[in-house]
C-alpha cells in the first residue's frame, strides 16, 4: 500500500487532494473503487473519468477540474502508469539457486543469486549471470549468455550460441537460435545450408510468447538494446533490428531484413528479405514491405474493410486496372497526336 503523497514523491509527481489518501491497487476508471488508482491517457474515456469511483487518478494538468478523485498530475499519464505498475507488480517471487531437479553441466558458469527452475537444463560452456531467474523446463544450449538480471520464463528455449543482454525478458515458447530457412535447390531435392551464425540479444529487451528469433547462417541475428517483440512474431536468419523498435504480433521479418532503431510494425505486418528500414518508420497493421524504406514516416498497404459485396466488386474493377490503365494512355496518345 502507498499513499498518494508517497507515489508522489516516488514519481517527483504533483497531486492535487489529500496526500494521505492510501492505494492498494490499480484498476480502470470504469472499475476502480475508492483505495485503487485509475488512468486517463485518452480523452475520448473522459466520461469514464467523470464517473469513476476511483480514489486516485492519473491525470493531465488539463483534466484536474473533470476529475471528482484526488489526482497525480503527470504530462504523460500513460508512461506514469507504467512506472506505477512496476510498484505493484504482484509476480511469485522464485527463490535463489538451481532446484534438484534441473540438469545444468559442470562447466557452466552460474553466478550468486541465479535462479534455476524444476527440470531446466543448462548445457557446457554456459554463462549465467547474477540474479537471472531460470524457469522450469527451460533449455539453455551450449555456449550461451544471459546477462544480469534477465529473466527466461518456463519452456523457452534456447539454442546453442544465443547470447542475451541484462534485464531482459524472454517468455515462455519462445525460441532463440533456431535454424534459418536456408535451403539450396539440388538435383534430387532441397539441400540444408547449415546455419553457423548465432543470435545476439541487446540489453533491456523483451521477447513474447512463441516467438521465434532465428540463428544467423554466416553472420549473426541482432535485436539492439531496448527491442520490444510482442507474442508470434518472426525474425528470419541475419535480420538486424534496432534499438528500441517495437513489433507487434504477427508480424514477421524474411531473411536479412534490416529495421532500424525507434520504428513500429503493427500486427500482422511483414518485411520481404534483404530489405532496409531507416530509423522512426512506423508501419500500419497488415502491410506488406517489399521494398527499402529511405525517409522516416508512417506507411500502409492493403486495403481498408468493407462489406463483403462492396469488396467483391472492388476487387474486378481492381483486376481491371491495367486494361483501363492501357486504354487510357491510348487516348490520350491519340490526343496529343
Amino acid at each position: 500500500m502507498y499513499t498518494l503523497g508517497e507515489l508522489s514523491e516516488k514519481l517527483n509527481l504533483e497531486f492535487s487532494g489529500d496526500g494521505q489518501c492510501p492505494i492498494t491497487g490499480i484498476a480502470t476508471l470504469e472499475t476502480a473503487g475508492p483505495g485503487d488508482l485509475a488512468f486517463l491517457s485518452n480523452s475520448k474515456y473522459l466520461s469514464q473519468l467523470e464517473a469513476t469511483g476511483a480514489g486516485v487518478v492519473i491525470v493531465h494538468p488539463d483534466h484536474v477540474q473533470a476529475c471528482p478523485s484526488h489526482c497525480l498530475l503527470s504530462d504523460n499519464p500513460y508512461l506514469t502508469f507504467a512506472r506505477v505498475s512496476r510498484l505493484f507488480d504482484n509476480a511469485p517471487k522464485v527463490p535463489v539457486g538451481v532446484h534438484p531437479a534441473a540438469v545444468v553441466d559442470p562447466e557452466a558458469n552460474i553466478s550468486d543469486g541465479a535462479s534455476i527452475g524444476p527440470n531446466a537444463v543448462v548445457e557446457a560452456g554456459t554463462e549465467i549471470g547474477a540474479g537471472v531467474v531460470i524457469g522450469a523446463n527451460v533449455y539453455i544450449g551450449h555456449g550461451c549468455k544471459i546477462g544480469q538480471g534477465s529473466r527466461i520464463n518456463p519452456g523457452a528455449v534456447l539454442y546453442h550460441d544465443v547470447h542475451i543482454g541484462e534485464l531482459c525478458k524472454i517468455h515462455s515458447q519462445a525460441v532463440l537460435g533456431a535454424d534459418g530457412f536456408g535451403f539450396a535447390p539440388g538435383p534430387d531435392g532441397w539441400e540444408k545450408i547449415c546455419q553457423l551464425g548465432g543470435v545476439r540479444i541487446g540489453n533491456s529487451v523483451e521477447i513474447g510468447a512463441c516467438t521465434s528469433v532465428d540463428r544467423g547462417a554466416l553472420d549473426h541475428t541482432v535485436i539492439a538494446d531496448g527491442v520490444i517483440l510482442d507474442n508470434l512474431v518472426q525474425i528470419a536468419h541475419n535480420c538486424r533490428v534496432g534499438k528500441n523498435t517495437a513489433i507487434a504480433g504477427c508480424a514477421g521479418l524474411a531473411g536479412s531484413a534490416i529495421i532500424g532503431a525507434n520504428c513500429t510494425m503493427a500486427g500482422g505486418s511483414g518485411v520481404t528479405g534483404h530489405v532496409e528500414i531507416c530509423d522512426d518508420v512506423h508501419i500500419k497493421a497488415m502491410t506488406m514491405v517489399t521494398k527499402s524504406i529511405t525517409e522516416p514516416g508512417s506507411y500502409s498497404s492493403g486495403t481498408q474493410m468493407m462489406p463483403t459485396r462492396e469488396w467483391r466488386r472492388s476487387a474486378v474493377r481492381f483486376a481491371q486496372l491495367d486494361a483501363i490503365s492501357r486504354r487510357l494512355a491510348a487516348v490520350e496518345k491519340q490526343q496529343n497526336n
